[in-house]
C-alpha cells in the first residue's frame, strides 16, 4: 500500500529542460523523506508537483490517500507548505498573517483567531504577536512561515529548505519543532541544502541530479556506499610525512592520500576505535609527533560528491522566481 506520499514516474519539463525525469517516492505515513541533490536536481519541482502547484506532465502521485491530479483541492486541504522563503506578508502582525491563512482554508473567524495563538505560543512568537512581521529577524520569519503551514494542523508536510539563511540557533528550534511534528504522527517532506539536517532528521533519504533519482536509503546505508572509515593524521613535522606515510599504508585498506601542504595523511581502514589506538602507538615508537589524528566516517557530503560529482548547493528555484512575493501567492494558491 502507497505511503502518506507517493509518487511514481513524475516527468515534468520546462522547454528543453527536462526537471523530473521519472521520478519514484514513497514516504510511510509519520516518517520523514530528506530530499537532496545539488543545484537544479529538481529538489523543488518534485515538491510543486506533489502539493499541487505544478502539472506534471506524466505520473502519478498521491499524498494523503489523494490522488494530487484527480483531486487537487482536497489535496490542498491536507496538507502543509513551508517554502524556502518566509512567506509572510510583512506589514501584517504576526497574528494577523496566521488569522489570514486560517481564514483562507474556510476556518471560522474565533476558531482562526484560537489557533493563532497557539501556534504563536509554540513557536515562541507571543511576545511579537502584535508586531508588524517587517519587524521580525529573520529566523522569526522563517518560525512564522512553518507556524502559517500548520494553522489547520495537516497530516502531510513539505518544506523546501526550511532552514536557509538561518544561524545554528534558529536552525536547532527548527528541528526541534520538526521532530514535534513527526513524533505526533505528522508525514514529511524535506529538502534542504544542509546535509547535516538530513542526517539528523531523515528516516529515509532519496538522492536526485538531473531529474533522475540516483539513490535512497538511510542515512547509514547512503554512507556505507562511499567506502568505509578511515584515519587522517597531521603531522607536526613536514620531514616526518614519508615515516608517517609508511606506517599509515601498513594498516590501511587503500590508497594514501598525502596533502603537504597540510601535512595531512589520509588512508582507508577498517576497525575502528582498536585499529586508531594501534596506529597511535606506532607513530609514537616511531618518534613521530602528531598535531591531529581521528577516525573519519563518511558524511553525507562524501555521499553527494562521490553520487553526483558536485558539492552540495542552494537549490535554485526551477522555473521561477525566489521572491517572498512568489511564496506568498503559492500558499495562498495551496489554501483555495
Amino acid at each position: 500500500m502507497p505511503g502518506a506520499i507517493y509518487a511514481e514516474g513524475l516527468v515534468k519539463t520546462f522547454g528543453d529542460v527536462r526537471a523530473l525525469d521519472g521520478v519514484d517516492l514513497d514516504v510511510p505515513e509519520g516518517t520523514v523523506l530528506g530530499l537532496l541533490g545539488p543545484n537544479g536536481a529538481g529538489k523543488t519541482t518534485a515538491v510543486r508537483c506533489l502539493t499541487t502547484l505544478l502539472r506534471p506532465d506524466s505520473g502519478r502521485a498521491v499524498v494523503a490517500g489523494l490522488d494530487v491530479l484527480k483531486q487537487p483541492n482536497e489535496v490542498r486541504r491536507s496538507i502543509g507548505l513551508s517554502g524556502q522563503f518566509a512567506a509572510v506578508d510583512e506589514y501584517l502582525t504576526g497574528r494577523e498573517n496566521l488569522q489570514m491563512v486560517g481564514q483562507l482554508y474556510q476556518m471560522k473567524a474565533r476558531a482562526a483567531k484560537a489557533r493563532a495563538g497557539e501556534l504563536l505560543d509554540q513557536f515562541d512568537l507571543a511576545d511579537a504577536a502584535d508586531r508588524p512581521a517587517k519587524t521580525y529577524s529573520g529566523g522569526m520569519r522563517r518560525r512564522l512561515d512553518l507556524a502559517a503551514a500548520l494553522v489547520v494542523s495537516p497530516p502531510v508536510m513539505f518544506m523546501d529548505e526550511p532552514t536557509t539563511g538561518l544561524d545554528p540557533r534558529n536552525r536547532q528550534l527548527l528541528w526541534e519543532v520538526i521532530k514535534q511534528l513527526v513524533s505526533g504522527g505528522t508525514t514529511l517532506l524535506l529538502t534542504t541544502q544542509y546535509l547535516e539536517e538530513a542526517d539528523h532528521l531523515a528516516h529515509d533519504i532519496v538522492v536526485v541530479d538531473h531529474g533522475h533519482v540516483i539513490a535512497r536509503g538511510t542515512s547509514d546505508q547512503l554512507k556505507a556506499r562511499t567506502g568505509g572509515e578511515r584515519v587522517e593524521v597531521v603531522v607536526h613535522e613536514r620531514e616526518h610525512m614519508t615515516t608517517a606515510g609508511e606506517v599509515l599504508t601498513g594498516f590501511g585498506k587503500g590508497e594514501l592520500t598525502v596533502e603537504e601542504h597540510t601535512r595531512k595523511l589520509t588512508v582507508p581502514v577498517t576497525g575502528g576505535a582498536k585499529l586508531l589506538a594501534e596506529v597511535i602507538r606506532e607513530l609514537d615508537t616511531r618518534g613521530i609527533e602528531i598535531d591531529d589524528i581521528g577516525l573519519r566516517r563518511p558524511t553525507l557530503d562524501d555521499v553527494f560528491l562521490s553520487l553526483t560529482g558536485h558539492v552540495a548547493e542552494a537549490e535554485a528555484e526551477e522555473n521561477g522566481t525566489t521572491t517572498d512575493t512568489k511564496d506568498r501567492k503559492q500558499k495562498k494558491e495551496a489554501a483555495k
